[in-house]
């Protein structure tokens, strides 16, 4: 039975995750997922993402983004699932 529901996932990514072009790889991942979102740069040198989809489209765009050749940056994940607010359109690189 197909689901219409739409979830949330905040990600904080540690590791040597700034100035290895994470921000956009992660937004060239997204475009092969139903997923809407953004990304953005913190100044404790972790990156997050927060991005709306089916929980299939989250959890396969999140290894996505582990496969991409982005894995061997990340040092540590930590992810909050939650319910989606419909608010994010697109996918992108926020300051």
């Amino acid at each position: 039975m197909f689901s219409s529901r739409r979830d949330s996932v905040r990600v904080f990514y540690a590791g040597n995750v700034q100035g290895v072009g994470f921000r956009h790889a992660a937004k060239t991942v997204a475009r092969g997922y139903e997923v809407t979102g953004t990304v953005r740069n913190l100044p404790d040198g972790r990156v997050e993402l927060i991005a709306e989809g089916s929980e299939e489209e989250l959890s396969s765009f999140l290894q996505a983004i582990r496969d991409s050749g982005l894995g061997p940056c990340i040092r540590h994940e930590e992810i909050a699932r939650g319910a989606a607010n419909g608010r994010l359109k697109g996918f992108e690189i926020v300051r």
